[in-house]
């Protein structure tokens, strides 16, 4: 059982909510219990208080009926379309749902679990269920992106431009922390100041690609995203 509690120039009110003989239907009582003459003041707060838990009961107004209407009717006559979560190996099913927009371009709607699916049977992790924004998001960046040492402002630089800073700090790194040898004698061929992190929405091909390449430049601290 549920209480609020006031206490005012009438005394003091209880309203409890409870669900008696476990029915699914919530009911609220009042419980009065007045040291003096009840005033017009506390009357209305107790008012408040009743139609607020009438609210959250089954006779008043359902937030998740109210969430799944809408969801029904921004997938509206969508096309819905079956595919598998990009991240982790679990293999999870997500249905699609996309509608052509004004310039008849497939518009993705929403992303949500299948739950035909003997996989997640419709469960999403949290990942799995920010999925949409991989295909759209407002805060996307779409350039490459350069902050200067001691700057406090980003310049957008073209891919090029990009590429061949990124390739640049990477022979520089490996120049400065390779070591052939470690302190034992044992020929290692290593590099101890670069790290990677594959990402979750790698293909395999992808991925085997990536670790190839970081083993031959002698990375030895090497992560995947989808264990995070």
């Amino acid at each position: 059982m549920k209480t609020a509690t006031l206490t005012g120039r009438g005394g003091t009110w209880v309203a409890a909510k409870a669900r008696p003989n476990g029915s699914a239907t919530s009911l609220a009582y009042g419980v009065i219990e007045m040291a003096s003459t009840v005033s017009r003041q506390d009357f209305l707060k107790l008012t408040g208080i009743g139609i607020g838990a009438l609210a959250f009961s089954e006779l008043g107004f359902d937030l998740a009926k109210a969430t799944a209407i809408k969801r029904e009717l921004r997938i509206a006559n969508a096309t819905e379309s079956r595919s598998i979560c990009p991240y982790c190996a679990v293999g999870c099913s997500m249905i699609a749902y996309t509608r052509p927009d004004t310039n008849g371009q497939p518009q993705l709607l929403q992303i949500e679990g299948d739950p035909d699916s003997p996989v997640n049977e419709g469960r999403l992790c949290p990942k799995g269920a920010t999925a949409l924004q991989l295909a759209s998001s407002n805060r996307r960046v779409e350039h490459p992106m350069y902050r200067a040492p001691g700057a406090t402002a980003w310049q957008q630089l073209t891919w090029d431009d990009m590429l061949d800073k990124l390739a640049r700090r990477i022979k520089d790194s490996r120049d400065r922390t390779f070591v052939a040898v470690d302190k034992k004698g044992n020929l290692v061929n290593r590099v101890d100041g670069i790290a990677f992190t594959g990402g979750a929405t790698f293909s395999s091909e992808e991925g085997y690609f990536a670790a190839k390449v970081m083993r031959g430049l002698g990375l030895v601290y090497l992560e995947q995203q989808a264990r995070v």
